[in-house]
């Protein structure tokens, strides 16, 4: 079944343009906003800037769970927290909880702020 036929029918090189958009203002945001990522990209020697197309993902580093637990709970936040309408956390069974943290605009669909 199609929800949204104008966005899930789109031709495939206009969704490779959408992602690729996306991924460069999720790149400068991080980079201006959280230190951990400026960090990663300079010790990872990534110039963001130099990220032209979708095959760039490969030049890029890798989040891992430790560095989640590493920066708990919210330095890795891109928003201030007086953004932060959501937040959702691991329970921590294994080890350190992770946290996730929603902006009002990006907050899981269905979420209503009750």
């Amino acid at each position: 079944m199609i929800w949204n036929p104008d966005l899930e029918c789109m031709p495939r090189e206009e969704i490779k343009s959408i992602q690729l958009d996306r991924l460069k203002v999720t790149l400068k945001r991080v980079d201006s906003s959280v230190e951990f990522y400026r960090n990663s990209f300079k010790d990872s020697g990534v110039n963001i800037d130099d990220v032209k197309s979708l095959s760039n993902l490969s030049s890029l580093p890798f989040t891992t769970k430790d560095d989640l637990r590493r920066d708990y709970p919210f330095r890795l936040f891109a928003a201030p927290m007086r953004d932060i309408v959501r937040i959702h956390s691991s329970s921590g069974t294994t080890g350190q909880a992770t946290v996730v943290g929603y902006t009002n605009r990006e907050r899981p669909n269905g979420y209503r702020g009750d």
